[in-house]
């Protein structure tokens, strides 16, 4: 499936905040891209709004418009506050669960390690990186990938602590999905409730 490849600082600049992670130029210019970034611009529309909190999200998580929209509807089907379900759906992904466990420093370098068979769930490899992980299972790197030094790099102090729905092992490299993390403790910038606003006009 096609991907956004593109210049991430562009994307980053345009939401003003760091999507894909500390961003150098971000800091720098923290205003949209283009000859006019830095001018004053015209009131944005409720509809904008909306479409511009449903492409950051698409961005953050790294997935392209049909398969954000199927996850939505499977959030719609759900019982419970579909906005909140939307982001708790994205977050239980496995390539965010690799992510989340510091695996790799971004989102899409931890689907890289998906897709290249480098990740196990519950003693599987699993190269899926939608693949939905349930509470109680375990996402481990591969036994002989564990030396790799990308990972390693990223595991390089890093705060599993921060995120309190998965625990980590050092020792096995591992770490288990304990719950579905509530809202309040994900920390993506997501105003969900805009994309169900978004979505429910159509």
């Amino acid at each position: 499936m096609a991907r956004y490849t593109g210049p991430k600082t562009k994307i980053a600049r345009k939401f003003g905040e760091p999507i894909f992670g500390p961003d150098k130029v971000l800091s720098k210019k923290n205003y949209p891209p283009g000859q006019h970034g830095n001018s004053r611009r015209r009131k944005t529309s409720e509809y904008g709004i909306q479409l511009r909190e449903k492409q950051k999200a698409k961005y953050t998580y790294g997935l392209l418009e049909k398969q954000f929209r199927n996850t939505y509807e499977k959030a719609k089907r759900t019982k419970g506050i579909t906005g909140v379900i939307l982001i708790q759906l994205l977050e239980s992904r496995l390539d965010n669960v690799v992510y989340r466990l510091g695996f790799a420093p971004t989102r899409a370098g931890a689907r890289q390690l998906v897709s290249h068979r480098h990740i196990t769930v519950d003693g599987k490899v699993v190269n899926i990186a939608s693949y939905n992980v349930r509470p109680g299972q375990v996402v481990a790197v591969r036994e002989k990938n564990k030396s790799m030094e990308v990972i390693l790099n990223s595991l390089s102090g890093f705060n599993h602590s921060k995120y309190p729905w998965i625990e980590y092992s050092d020792s096995t490299m591992s770490g288990t999905f304990l719950h579905i993390p509530e809202r309040d403790d994900i920390p993506e910038n997501i105003k969900e409730q805009l994309i169900v606003e978004l979505y429910s006009k159509n």
